[in-house]
C-alpha cells in the first residue's frame, strides 16, 4: 500500500513539474517572444483609428475674368465597420444596415467579416444625412460614420467629357479628374484615439496620434463657361442637322496656348457616369482620337516651303489635275482648275497637286521629290509644328504619329500624300496648337487648361508662359493669314458669318482606313480657321471643327465649317472684335 501511495506521489509530482514546465514556457512565449504581437491585440481592444478623409478639391472655370464653380462637394457620410466589434452582433447590424441604408452598400458582409484582423471596412458610401442619423441613433456595436463628399455639378452635363469623374472609391477617372487626381485628391489624414467599451472615443491617453488631412487644391481650368456653352449648343444642333454622331470642337488663343472650350458629342452625365451606353464617350476626343485630318495640313506644307523661301503665294505650277509619285497617281478632288495657277488658287480649291508642288519646291525641285524636301517637311512638321507629338497639356493625351523622312515607310508617296494631311496621325488639338502658331505670329504656345487655383476664396492666377519655341517668321505668319483668308472667301456664305474682319480657315475631308485599306464611303470632316480685326493684326482665336460618323461620308465645307461659322460669329462679338481700316 504504502509502495502506491508512493508511486501516485510520484506520478503527481511529475505531472505538476511538466504542467508548470508547460505554464513556463507558454509565459515565456507570451511574455518575451510574441510581446510585442500581444501587445498590438491588446492596443487594438482599446484604440480606435480613423482615417481623416481630405477634402476633395473642386473644379472652376472662368466666367470672363472671374471663376466660378463647375464640379463641387457636396456633404455625405460613410458607414464604417469594426469588424472585431460588431462580430458579436452580426445578424441585428447586418439586418439593420440593410433596412436603413442598403441601396449605399458597397460591401459583402461575407468578406467583411472573414478577416478577423480587420478593424475598419466602409460598408456604404455617399449616404444622405438623413440615412445617416437613423443608422446613428440604432447605436449599432462597432458602427459609425464618417463625413466625407461626393461630386455635384452645377452646370450639369457641361464639359463632362473633359472633366471626367470620381469614381465609387474616391479616385478620379479621365479627363481632368483623372489626369490630376493626386492634386485634387488631396492626403489624408489619421486619428488614433483611446476608446471605452462602448467603443466611444476618450480624449485622455498617451497613445493618441492625429495627423491632419491636407485637403486637395481647388484648380481653376482655363475654360471660359461662356465660349464651352455656346460650342455645346452648336455642335449639339449641327450634328443632329446634319444627322451625325460624333462631333468635336476646340476653341484656343492662339497668343498663349490656353484651351477656351473643348467639346464632344455625345457627351454624358457625370454624375451619372455609370448609365452609358458605350465607355468611349469618357475619352477626350480632341486629345486622345488621333486622325488623318486631310486638306488643312496643306496649310502646314505651303507656310514651311514660304517659310524657307521657296516659293510665295503668286508662285505657278502647272496643274493637270494629276500627278505621278512613286508610280502612285495623286489626283484633284476638285477638277477644271488647269494649266499654270498659282499656289494661292492650289489652296483656295484645296488642289493635292498643289500641296505636292510645295514638297517639290521645299527640295530645290520643281519636278522631283527630293530627301533634302522630305528632311525639311518632317523638320517642320514633327520638331515645328510638334504634329505627331504629345503637346504637354495638362490631361491625357495621344501622341499620334509622323513618319520620318529616313524611316523605310518615309516613301515619296507618303510625304507627298502628309502634304494634304493623309498618311498621318494627328490630334485636333495638336492642330489647334499648331494653327495657332500660323496665325499669331509664329511662335508655338504649349496647350493648357490649367489657369490657376482658388486658395482660401481668392484666385490664384498662374503666369502666362513663354512661347515654348519660333515655328515660322512674323512674315511667313502675315503671309500665311492672308492665304487662309482668301481659301475661307472662296465660300460664298463666309461673309455673313465675319462682320467684315479678317477670318480666315482650310478645310478638310479626310478618307477613312479600315481593314489596312481607305474606304470610299466614309470621311472624315475637319475645318481649322482663325479670327483677326485686321491683316496687320495676329490672331484672336482659333476653332476647329471634326464631324464624323462611322460608314458615313462627311465633307469639310458643308459639315465642319458651318460649325466653326456659328462659333466664329459668337467670338467676335464675345471678344468685341472691331473691324480696323
Amino acid at each position: 500500500m504504502q509502495n502506491f501511495l508512493k508511486l501516485r506521489s510520484n506520478i503527481l509530482k511529475v505531472v505538476l513539474v511538466a504542467a508548470m514546465t508547460v505554464i513556463s514556457i507558454r509565459l515565456f512565449s507570451i511574455q518575451i517572444l510574441k510581446h510585442d504581437e500581444y501587445v498590438a491585440m491588446a492596443e487594438t481592444q482599446h484604440t480606435m483609428q480613423n482615417t481623416i478623409v481630405a477634402k476633395r478639391g473642386e473644379i472652376y472655370v472662368m466666367d470672363g475674368e472671374d471663376p466660378v464653380p463647375i464640379v463641387m462637394n457636396a456633404k455625405v457620410w460613410s458607414i464604417i465597420l469594426d469588424p472585431q466589434v460588431s462580430k458579436w452582433s452580426r445578424e441585428e447590424v447586418e439586418k439593420t444596415l440593410k433596412a436603413e441604408v442598403g441601396e449605399y452598400i458597397t460591401a459583402d458582409f461575407n468578406d467583411i467579416f472573414s478577416d478577423n484582423f480587420l478593424r475598419y471596412y466602409i460598408v456604404a458610401r455617399n449616404v444622405p444625412y438623413t440615412e445617416a442619423q437613423r443608422v446613428k441613433e440604432k447605436n449599432l456595436p462597432g458602427v459609425w460614420m464618417q463625413g466625407t463628399t461626393k461630386r455635384v455639378y452645377p452646370e450639369g452635363t457641361m464639359a463632362s467629357g473633359l472633366l471626367g469623374f470620381v469614381n465609387n472609391d474616391g479616385v478620379g477617372q479621365y479627363g481632368v479628374e483623372g489626369a490630376l487626381n493626386e492634386e485634387l485628391s488631396g492626403v489624408n489624414g489619421v486619428l488614433k484615439t483611446v476608446k471605452d467599451v462602448n467603443n466611444i472615443p476618450l480624449t485622455i491617453g498617451d497613445d493618441n496620434v492625429k495627423i491632419p488631412a491636407v485637403d486637395g487644391k481647388n484648380i481653376v481650368l482655363s475654360i471660359d463657361r461662356n465660349v464651352q456653352n455656346k460650342a455645346e449648343q452648336v455642335l449639339a444642333a449641327k450634328t443632329k442637322e446634319f444627322g451625325v454622331s460624333h462631333g468635336t470642337v476646340i476653341v484656343m488663343d492662339p497668343k498663349n496656348g490656353e484651351i477656351w472650350a473643348i467639346a464632344s458629342t455625345p457627351n454624358y452625365d457625370a454624375a451619372n457616369f455609370g448609365k452609358v451606353e458605350n465607355a468611349e464617350v469618357y475619352q477626350t476626343n480632341a486629345t486622345m482620337d488621333a486622325y488623318e485630318p486631310a486638306s488643312v495640313c496643306k496649310t502646314f506644307a505651303m507656310a514651311a516651303a514660304i517659310d524657307m523661301g521657296k516659293m510665295t503665294p503668286d508662285t505657278t505650277y502647272n496643274n493637270t489635275d494629276q500627278t505621278i509619285v512613286d508610280g502612285w497617281p495623286i489626283n484633284n478632288l476638285t477638277k477644271g482648275h488647269t494649266g499654270k495657277i498659282t499656289m494661292q488658287t492650289a489652296l483656295n480649291y484645296s488642289l493635292n497637286t498643289g500641296s505636292t508642288q510645295a514638297l517639290r519646291l521645299l527640295g530645290d525641285s520643281e519636278t522631283d521629290i527630293t530627301q533634302v524636301g522630305k528632311d525639311r517637311l518632317f523638320d517642320y512638321y514633327y520638331n515645328k509644328f510638334w504634329l505627331g507629338k504629345y503637346t504637354g497639356i495638362e490631361i491625357a493625351e495621344s501622341s499620334g504619329i509622323i513618319i520620318g523622312s529616313d524611316d523605310v515607310n518615309g516613301t515619296d508617296a507618303r510625304y507627298a500624300n502628309m502634304t494634304f494631311g493623309q498618311g498621318m496621325n494627328i490630334t485636333a488639338l495638336q492642330l489647334a496648337a499648331a494653327y495657332s502658331a500660323i496665325v499669331n505670329g509664329g511662335d508655338y504656345f504649349k496647350p493648357t487648361v490649367v489657369r490657376g487655383e482658388m486658395v482660401n476664396g481668392d484666385f490664384r492666377a498662374n503666369e502666362y508662359a513663354a512661347a515654348d519655341h519660333n515655328v515660322i517668321s512674323s512674315e511667313t505668319s502675315k503671309t500665311m493669314r492672308k492665304m487662309l483668308v482668301g481659301a475661307r472667301n472662296l465660300f460664298r456664305n463666309s461673309k455673313n458669318y465675319d462682320s467684315g474682319l479678317y477670318i480666315g480657315g482650310k478645310t478638310g475631308t479626310a478618307q477613312v482606313i479600315r481593314n489596312g485599306a481607305y474606304v470610299m464611303n466614309e470621311t472624315v470632316a475637319t475645318y481649322a480657321g482663325f479670327g483677326a480685326e485686321s491683316e496687320n493684326d495676329p490672331a484672336e482665336y482659333v476653332i476647329v471643327t471634326k464631324i464624323w460618323e462611322d460608314g458615313k461620308g462627311m465633307d469639310g465645307g458643308s459639315h465642319a465649317k458651318p460649325v466653326f461659322d456659328e462659333i466664329s460669329q459668337f467670338m467676335i462679338n464675345y471678344l468685341r472684335m472691331s473691324k480696323r481700316e
